[in-house]
């Protein structure tokens, strides 16, 4: 396991370097955006270094930096998903969460586990929407382990149009992970919620979650266990911003030198409230500017693993966040169990952005940027080292792009929604003028027709 140690050594000495300034730190920082701008990634010392970036000249210019490392390697498309809570049972006592053990909420709005028949009604509800990736989530309870997870995401793919499902669920064994992966789940994500351990232990003082040492390994059983791609994060706000997204991208690191694989997603996710919460407000507030560094310098960073904004933000802070390098938007969230069918039952945490799909779909347009449902790596073997080269050498925006206009084709074809229409339209026009390798356009051109024809779930 990575040396948080280590991690935070450098964070130290960074701030103290930052405090000390002059020409000094004005050439690191120079030099760290210089390395950035390469689009390979960097090391803890850079990255540790522009998250303490403060002037807000050197913040643009990494701003700038960002933006184009993310072209290079997914081009401008920008990929979309909802979550699904399958459960808010939980034995944990998280201080932040709404699904808290302790949650006194619980009689007024309830605890819920949905039976196969309600799993499958809500991943319908997001298919018949346009949804085609859906996000399983559960809390922690041995009674909705993960058969109860496998039951599930097997209905899900065999009585919706949902095609490719991940999970975000509570740490398991390595045979209970290889059972999620038989299953056919694609991506496993687990967040370390703050990697500062003492604070670990003050925000999670009672159920399993309480091992930090357990939950910290858990992306080393799974990629153990045969998942190629994997999902990380912390919860931005239970402590020093600049020291858990260090600690992230370490952790990245960590897989890739051990695993030959980046994460494949690293989440943003800002503290919310939630019912009924332990917290009167987060222990470190983290602002509007501080999330667009947070991105930034994770883009920078980690240049092939997708950077994944929530609902939890407003749609203008969400807007600006895509110009600072994040590829991955959730849209029309529902974080209960039942939510999409308007059952009433515990919220994990609040949400402010709650656009429809196609409204997001049709902002993310008009910042110039390409909606995008696709599926296909996960489904391919695209995943883990292969997408990690792959992405690092240049040929995944091709790829991403091809199918971000195969996919939003498929949904202005069958969308029942029509405001946004002309909007989306547009983008596609946009989008098929802009490929360059003529061999390509021809192809999707072909494929676009086939489309018409109805033929559908077409990729590259």
């Amino acid at each position: 396991m990575f040396d948080i140690d280590k991690i935070e050594a450098v964070f130290q000495e960074t701030k103290a370097a930052h405090d000390k300034g002059g020409s000094s730190w004005a050439d690191k920082i120079y030099r760290a955006i210089e390395t950035a701008s390469l689009g390979k990634g960097l090391d803890i010392e850079d990255a540790a270094a522009l998250l303490c970036v403060s002037d807000q000249g050197s913040r643009e210019r990494l701003y700038k930096t960002a933006a184009q490392v993310k072209g290079r390697s997914f081009g401008n498309r920008v990929v979309l998903f909802a979550p699904l809570y399958l459960s808010n049972f939980c034995t944990n006592g998280c201080v932040y969460c709404g699904f808290r053990a302790a949650n006194v909420a619980t009689a007024a709005a309830g605890r819920k586990a949905l039976s196969v028949d309600e799993a499958v009604a809500e991943a319908t509800a997001l298919a018949a929407n346009g949804f085609k990736r859906a996000l399983l989530v559960t809390g922690e309870d041995a009674r909705y382990g993960v058969d109860f997870i496998i039951e599930r995401v097997k209905a899900i793919y065999s009585k919706t149009g949902i095609r490719i499902v991940h999970v975000n669920a509570p740490p398991c064994g390595v045979d209970e992970l290889k059972e999620l992966k038989s299953a056919g789940v694609g991506v496993y994500q687990s967040f370390q919620e703050t990697y500062h351990k003492p604070t670990y232990n003050l925000m999670h003082p009672t159920g399993r979650k309480k091992d930090y040492g357990y939950r910290l390994s858990i992306m080393d059983r799974a990629l153990e266990a045969g998942f190629e791609d994997v999902g990380i994060g912390a919860l931005i706000g239970l402590y020093d911003f600049r020291f858990d997204c260090l600690a992230a991208i370490a952790h990245s690191l960590h897989l890739n030198e051990r695993w030959g694989t980046h994460a494949h997603t690293v989440s943003v996710p800002r503290l919310r409230p939630a019912d009924e919460w332990g917290l009167k407000e987060a222990p470190f507030q983290v602002s509007d500017e501080e999330m667009k560094l947070i991105t930034a310098v994770y883009r920078v960073s980690l240049p092939t693993t997708g950077v994944v904004v929530s609902t939890r933000e407003g749609a203008g802070l969400r807007a600006a966040l895509l110009h600072c390098g994040a590829s991955q938007l959730s849209a029309g969230s529902r974080t209960n169990p039942g939510g999409y069918s308007e059952k009433r039952s515990i919220e994990q945490f609040s949400t402010d952005d709650k656009r429809s799909l196609e409204e997001v779909m049709a902002s993310i347009a008009r910042e110039g940027f390409m909606p995008s449902l696709c599926t296909t790596c996960y489904r391919v073997g695209r995943v883990g080292h292969e997408f990690t080269q792959t992405t690092l050498k240049g040929d995944m925006e091709r790829l991403c792009q091809a199918n971000a206009i195969l996919t939003l084709k498929e949904y202005i074809e069958d969308s029942r929604a029509n405001g946004s229409r002309e909007t989306l339209e547009g983008a596609l026009r946009s989008a098929i003028n802009g490929i360059k390798d003529l061999s390509m356009k021809r192809a999707v051109l072909e494929k676009l027709k086939k489309l018409e024809q109805g033929e559908r779930d077409l990729f590259f």
